[in-house]
Formats: C-alpha cells, structure tokens, sequence
C-alpha cells in the first residue's frame, strides 16, 4: 500500500516579505535565513567542539579563506566564519541566494552576530564553473551535497522538500569534487550522511564523525 501522505503535492513556494525578514512559503512551511539560530552554537566552550570546524581548521595557521561550494541558506558558513573564517559563500539558485543576501543584511545589524556575518561574503553562481576560476583563493573548500532528511524527521524533510523544489541535489558528484580541487586548497572538507557512502567514491584522508553526520577531509 502506498503511503498517501508522501504524495500529497507541496504548494509552488513563493518568495514573500515577512516582518521577521523574507521568507520562503508553501502553505504553512515558511523557510527563512535567521542566523540568530545558531546563537547557541557559536558560544564559547561550544564552537571550538563543532565538527565541521575541527574539520577545517589547519593547524599552526590564522586567517583562514574558505568557500562554501553549496551553500544553501548558510548555517554551516556561518559557524565556520564564526571561528574566524573568511567565507565566500557560493550559491547557484536566485531564490535561495536572495533568502542569504536578506539573512546576512539583518544579522550585520545585530551586535551578536556583526563580527562573523561581516566575514560572509555571497557570490551567485555555479561553483563547478567558478571554483577553477578561483584558484589559489582558498585553503579551504567545503561541499555540502544535499541528500534525503531521515523519515522519522518530519519538519526537516518537509524544508528539504520546499528547497529542493528550487535546487536539486547534486546531480554530478564527480564533477563538483573535481572543480573543489581545482581550486587547489590545502583541504576539501565534505559533509556527508553518517554511514553514505564516500562523495565520488574519493577515499579522504581521515573523517570526523558525529551521531548522524560526518566530515570527510581530502587533503592535509
């Protein structure tokens, strides 16, 4: 028996301004960029043991320059700017990079969030032709292909869903793995699902792993 509630169709989502900011909607799913959110992340004593940035960090070296080849609306950019990255955040759909230029408006106007936001910077585009174009600018290279939210997690696969409707995961894993090399970063650092398989079938050098992602790290 099919499971009728997984074909029920999502409402085309429609870009809207809200009083919170410009959002994103689809009957009642509303998706916005609030890096107010990640507040509890960034505190002291919490970010130094977030993954991703134990991922990207390059030991003995200051004033890193990362990219974000996938950057979505934003959140793991800003944790790794929130260490004190430099972070160009690459994105290709106009709808989702307007959700992020808005996001990055507001959260330059808040005191807790001004210094990291200030070190964002959005560029629109395809990362897989810009990249190449961009080498030498970056010791690091993150890459965050989309891939399905658990069942069991209803909300998350619902926002996955209505993003999803503007941008598809990625459809050539070889090809974007390539141009983030191409690069020629110090480091590619992927994030994946905690027991998927390997982006491109590219082995890393090591992974950090946590309860339902992992990090893998191409590179020193």
């Amino acid at each position: 028996m099919r499971d009728r509630s997984t074909e029920r169709a999502i409402e085309p989502p429609r870009l809207e301004t809200t009083p919170e900011g410009l959002a994103l909607i689809s009957g009642k799913m509303v998706v916005s960029c609030d890096f107010t959110r990640m507040l509890p992340r960034i505190r002291a004593g919490r970010l130094g043991r977030e993954l991703l940035v134990r991922a990207a960090r390059i030991k003995g070296a200051d004033e890193l320059r990362a990219a974000d080849a996938t950057a979505g609306l934003g959140e793991d950019s800003f944790l790794l700017a929130a260490a004190g990255f430099s972070v160009t955040l690459i994105e290709r759909d106009r709808t989702i990079a307007a959700l992020l230029r808005d996001g990055l408006a507001r959260a330059r106007e808040l005191p807790e969030l001004a210094e990291a936001a200030s070190r964002m910077e959005l560029v629109e585009g395809d990362s897989i032709a810009l990249l190449p174009e961009l080498a030498g600018s970056f010791d690091v290279v993150y890459l965050d292909p989309m891939f399905p939210a658990k069942k069991k997690d209803a909300a998350a696969k619902k926002k996955l869903q209505l993003i999803q409707m503007l941008e598809r995961p990625c459809e050539d894993e070889r090809a974007l793995l390539d141009a983030a090399l191409a690069a020629r970063p110090r480091k590619v650092v992927v994030k994946r699902p905690l027991k998927g398989p390997y982006l491109a079938d590219v082995q890393p050098a090591r992974s950090l792993a946590g309860t339902t992602v992992r990090y893998d790290v191409i590179g020193s």
